[in-house]
């Protein structure tokens, strides 16, 4: 199967049946061509990658989450590159700015796939057996473990700490999207205590639900504080663009650059 991508991320394939844009010169044989699209401001250009394809191939379709799929069982290396797994789809949760469990439903547990990079939605939402099931493969994996998909804060428990403990960890992501997650993140930080500060790391969305640049800024200080390294990502809806201003724009990139912010950041306590 031919799988083609709207842009070349870190996680896309690498195969010679991958392709980012246009049908080349040298095409593969006739065969099914499934072009995959993950954000809502992609399909432009995803639809224009139809009618290319189209030219040369009869089986051409759209897929991926910017058009709402479900997702059905996770094939290694097809949509993502080799070392990403996902043993899960789905979300119970009820974020006002997450579009998962309106696409993917509420969660749905996956035959367990070998990978060192887990990315699911909700992993810790599954079951214990699922979660100890995926741990049993990743002590098995050759590379050290990542969880890009994130962990859920309100969900980690002291059982977690000791199946962390039994991988060899390279990160583990965790969520501080809303101010109100900060009290989460804190019992995150005191069960994980013993984890330096390079494996335990934060997204943080900022731009959300009227919040201002100085609380945005206070926010990420406050979760480097709790012994995270964050992540900024401005907030954008699934329906249009947003235009941030050049300053949230500083802020954003500034909090993406550890280097930058472990350097200049002044860390101004744990404000809730």
């Amino acid at each position: 199967m031919i799988r083609v991508f709207p842009r070349r991320t870190s996680w896309t394939p690498l195969d010679e049946l991958a392709f980012v844009g246009e049908p080349g010169l040298f095409r593969p044989k006739e065969q099914p061509v499934r072009i995959s699209v993950t954000f809502t401001w992609d399909i432009p250009e995803a639809e224009r990658l139809y009618r290319s394809w189209s030219r040369f191939y009869s089986d051409v379709q759209l897929g991926g989450p910017a058009f709402d799929d479900s997702g059905a069982e996770f094939v290694p290396g097809r949509f993502v590159r080799a070392g990403i797994t996902i043993t899960s789809r789905g979300c119970g949760g009820s974020c006002g700015f997450c579009l998962v469990p309106k696409r993917e439903g509420n969660i749905r547990e996956l035959p367990i796939k070998d990978g060192w990079n887990i990315a699911d939605n909700n992993l810790l939402a599954c079951s214990t057996n699922h979660v100890e099931r995926v741990f049993e493969m990743l002590r098995n994996q050759p590379e050290p473990i990542q969880f890009s998909g994130g962990l859920d804060a309100r969900l980690f428990h002291s059982w977690h700490v000791d199946l962390l403990k039994s991988i060899r960890l390279k990160f583990a992501w965790f969520a501080c999207d809303t101010p109100g997650a900060i009290v989460d993140l804190e019992r995150v930080g005191r069960l994980m205590e013993n984890f330096s500060i390079e494996k335990k790391r934060a997204y943080v969305l900022i731009g959300f639900g009227g919040e201002s640049l100085s609380q945005a800024e206070r926010r990420l200080n406050n979760v480097y504080a709790l012994g995270f390294l964050p992540f900024a990502m401005l907030w954008k809806p699934d329906d249009h663009e947003v235009s941030w201003s050049r300053a949230w724009r500083a802020l954003q990139r500034k909090w993406t650059r550890p280097a930058a912010y472990r350097t200049n950041s002044t860390t101004k306590g744990c404000e809730a």
